[in-house]
């Protein structure tokens, strides 16, 4: 079983940064890519952002890049999402995905980040 565990979020003005921590617990030897969605209210979850497992390649969505940086310590089994000139639509439930190797894929319980104008 794995566990994915989300933290970071909070309330910040626009323009201003978070943290986002992403930490697996569990059957981690199957870890193919890791990545961050987002869902705000009243509409569809959204891809952010992917990073590979062992290869540390790095992919975003064009609304994030060059503002979000996606990054991850194999030895903590954590992945970060450092999120810096934050606007008011970035404001949503982030999630952490896990793509295992094989098998269907993992979701954390989401965290909040809300940007006010």
């Amino acid at each position: 079983q794995v566990q994915l565990v989300e933290s970071g979020g909070g309330l910040v003005q626009a323009g201003g940064s978070l943290r986002l921590s992403c930490v697996v617990s569990g059957r981690t030897f199957n870890i193919y890519k890791m990545a961050w969605y987002r869902q705000a209210p009243g509409k569809e979850r959204e891809f952010v952002a992917d990073v590979s497992w062992r290869a540390g390649s790095t992919y975003y969505a064009d609304s994030v890049k060059g503002r979000f940086t996606i990054s991850k310590d194999n030895a903590k089994n954590t992945m970060y999402l450092q999120m810096n000139s934050l606007k008011p639509e970035d404001t949503a439930i982030y999630y952490c995905r896990l793509g295992p190797s094989f098998g269907s894929p993992y979701w954390g319980q989401g965290t909040q980040v809300t940007v006010s104008s």
